[in-house]
């Protein structure tokens, strides 16, 4: 009882907006990004069509960083692409899985559910909600895009099947080396790690970008980290490394105004912004994924879109 006293009190503390964790998007200082490119750069862009979990595809799983352990995120995800995706997936189930992607891309992107925390939610009394801290009603994105680019100094390599990438960190408050990224439709040249109070009919935003520096051999690692890593400066890979597409994941929320609301983190991390984050393994057919590579090493602009219902 005194748990769970204690996980109510959390929710009540971080749900009601208080202290630093909200800022206006108004005043967030403009951002500007310049990126320079080389000759061999690759310039392309490929979007995938991957839906906005319509079908409701959520769980407390994570099967990226705890396989096997069922509600091991202690929170709640949200999924795109491959319909079966739980703590108990294995490379062989993915590839049989259903998806949401056009293509027949079966990989799984997920992240964090967002709740409005003035509403009780579902799991109210389940492990991944408010059992963890995470009360309130969970809030579907209202739209979601699935990108990948490529390199500004080199041609980009084919992502090997099964590789698995994480982007942010999830115990930020505590470790520190985050890399959340928050914004407002209409406002994002500005850019924050903190939630966003956005002017009326602009939408909450955020944005993961992926590591995309592969070594060249391993799919996963201990960490699930050390395997793929970010480019340094300028864009380039660390020796040892080389290019893969850079997968980009911008999701949208309609907050209506003035309403709190926070996303799900483990409860030690008072449901902090700066610890957003997300997983992402790749289950691309061979012939998708050479589309990807070509399109961006040839500077196109692609995309791959669900076929209308008839």
């Amino acid at each position: 009882m005194k748990v769970r006293s204690l996980l109510s009190l959390v929710v009540v503390i971080t749900g009601c907006g208080t202290g630093d964790q909200f800022v206006a998007i108004d005043e967030v200082p403009v951002s500007v990004e310049s990126v320079v490119t080389t000759p061999d750069a690759s310039t392309g862009t490929f979007e995938l069509d991957c839906g906005r979990n319509e079908e409701r595809h959520l769980n407390a799983d994570n099967v990226v960083s705890s396989p096997g352990l069922r509600h091991g995120a202690h929170h709640t995800h949200e999924y795109v692409g491959n319909l079966s995706t739980d703590f108990a997936s294995t490379d062989r189930s993915l590839a049989a899985g259903g998806t949401t992607c056009a293509g027949q891309d079966r990989s799984t992107y997920y992240w964090p559910v967002l709740r409005l925390t003035d509403r009780t939610g579902h799991d109210h009394h389940q492990q991944g909600g408010g059992v963890h801290g995470n009360s309130g009603e969970v809030l579907p994105p209202s739209s979601v895009a699935v990108s990948f680019t490529g390199s500004p100094v080199s041609e980009v390599l084919a992502m090997p099947r099964f590789l698995r990438m994480i982007t942010g960190e999830p115990a930020a408050l505590t470790n520190g080396g985050g890399r959340a990224r928050w914004s407002c439709t209409g406002f994002e040249d500005r850019r924050t790690d903190r939630y966003p109070r956005c002017a009326q009919g602009s939408e909450v935003v955020r944005t993961f970008e992926f590591p995309s520096c592969w070594d060249g051999r391993n799919t996963d690692s201990a960490s699930h980290r050390s395997h793929v890593v970010f480019p340094v400066a300028g864009g380039v890979c660390p020796p040892g490394t080389f290019p893969v597409p850079k997968l980009r994941v911008r999701v949208t929320h309609d907050v209506p105004e003035g309403r709190p609301f926070a996303i799900d983190s483990f409860p030690e991390q008072l449901r902090d912004p700066g610890t957003d984050h997300a997983m992402f393994i790749s289950v691309f057919p061979d012939e998708l994924m050479a589309r990807v590579v070509d399109c961006l090493n040839a500077g196109r602009r692609c995309a791959e879109k669900k076929s209308a219902p008839r």
